[in-house]
C-alpha cells in the first residue's frame, strides 16, 4: 500500500518507523515548516522530518502534495493541524489518537488525562472527518496510567503502543469501523497560566500537574520549576515530616516546612526543582542552598 504520512512531534515517530519497517511504500511526509529554535533561534526541522530525512523519504510543509503523490491512504498521527476537506475528499486517512475515544477529543489528550486523574487511557485508530477526532473507529487498546507516571513517559507508551496497532490494523485489514459512543470530552491545549502551581487548590491536583513536566512557582521573586513533587501521607509521617506538617498546621497556602508545603487540602512534598538560571536538583539540596525563613511562602495562593 501507497501511503502517505502526516505527523509533527516526537510522538509521531514510532509510526512511521514502523511503517518503513513492514515494508509500506510511504512516498511522501507531511509536517510543519522549519522552526526557530533554542537561545540562538535557528531553524529546526520537527522530530518527523528529521525521521523522513533519516529514512530518505521526501517531506514537505503543503498538506496539498498529499493529494498529487499516488497514495491511497493517508496516516495521521499527531499532526497538530486541521486537514482541509478538499484534501479528505481526494485521500482517505486514518488518525492515531492518543486516547479512549469519544473522551479527550483535541489537542492535548494525554495531558488532559493526568490531569484529571484518569485511571486509564489509551489509543484509537479512527477515519478522520472534517470535524475535530469525530471519525468511526477501527481500533482501540487501553492500557492503565500509573499514578506518578509523568506525561512524557506516558505519551511515549502510547507512541509505541499506537504504531503496534496501526501496523497490525494495516496488515489484517481494516474492516468496519464503529461509531463512537460514551461522553465527550475536549482536551484544549494546555496554557502558561494553567501550569502556575496554585496553592490553594488540593494537594493531589496540584502533584498531577507537577507531571506535565513545566509547573512552576515563585520562590523570592525567581521562577521555581516544581520537577517532581507527590503528595505528602499524612496518616503516615512520622520524623521530621510529622514536625513539618505541625508547622504548617493552619499555615497560608504555599507555605514551606522542610520539604512539605501547605496547600488547599493535604500537603505537597517537593522531591525535584529547577530554580530560574540554575540545573534541576534534589529539592533538599535546593532547599539548603535558598534557606527558607521559617513560615515564608512561595508563589501565590
Amino acid at each position: 500500500m501507497r501511503l502517505v504520512f502526516l505527523g509533527t512531534p516526537a510522538a509521531a515517530v514510532p509510526s512511521l518507523r514502523a511503517l518503513v519497517a513492514a515494508g509500506h511504500d510511504v512516498a511522501l511526509v507531511v509536517s510543519r515548516a522549519d522552526a526557530r529554535r533554542g537561545r540562538r533561534g535557528e531553524l529546526a526541522p520537527s522530530p518527523v522530518k528529521a525521521a523522513a530525512a533519516e529514512l530518505g523519504i521526501p517531506c514537505t510543509d503543503r498538506v496539498a502534495g498529499a493529494v498529487g503523490c499516488g497514495a491511497d491512504l493517508g496516516v495521521v498521527v499527531a499532526y497538530g493541524r486541521l486537514i482541509k476537506p478538499d484534501v479528505l475528499a481526494a485521500l482517505p486517512m486514518l488518525n492515531v489518537h492518543f486516547s479512549l475515544l469519544p473522551r479527550w477529543r483535541g489537542a492535548a489528550p494525554v495531558e488532559r488525562a493526568v490531569l484529571a486523574g484518569d485511571p486509564t487511557t489509551g489509543v484509537c485508530l479512527m477515519a478522520l472527518e472534517e470535524t475535530l477526532d469525530t471519525g468511526p473507529v477501527y481500533r482501540r487498546t487501553e492500557v492503565a496510567i500509573d499514578p506518578t507516571e509523568t506525561v512524557e513517559a506516558l505519551r511515549g507508551r502510547l507512541a509505541h503502543l499506537g504504531a503496534r496497532l496501526l501496523v497490525d490494523a494495516l496488515a489484517d485489514g481494516l474492516g468496519e469501523p464503529q461509531p463512537q459512543h460514551g461522553e465527550v470530552t475536549y482536551a484544549a491545549k494546555v496554557t502558561p497560566d494553567e501550569l502556575e502551581l496554585r496553592w490553594g487548590r488540593p494537594a493531589v491536583d496540584l502533584a498531577r500537574l507537577t507531571r506535565l513536566g513545566r509547573a512552576h512557582t515563585t520562590f523570592r521573586g525567581r521562577r521555581l520549576l516544581v520537577v517532581h513533587a507527590d503528595v505528602a501521607d499524612t496518616a503516615e509521617a512520622g520524623g521530621a515530616d510529622a514536625g513539618a506538617l505541625g508547622e504548617l498546621r493552619g499555615a497560608p497556602p504555599g507555605t514551606l516546612a522542610g520539604d512539605l508545603l501547605a496547600t488547599g487540602r493535604g500537603a505537597l512534598r517537593l522531591v525535584r526543582v529547577q530554580p530560574e538560571g540554575r540545573r534541576a536538583q534534589p529539592a533538599a539540596e535546593w532547599r539548603n542552598g535558598a534557606r527558607p525563613a521559617p513560615g515564608e511562602v512561595l508563589g501565590r495562593p
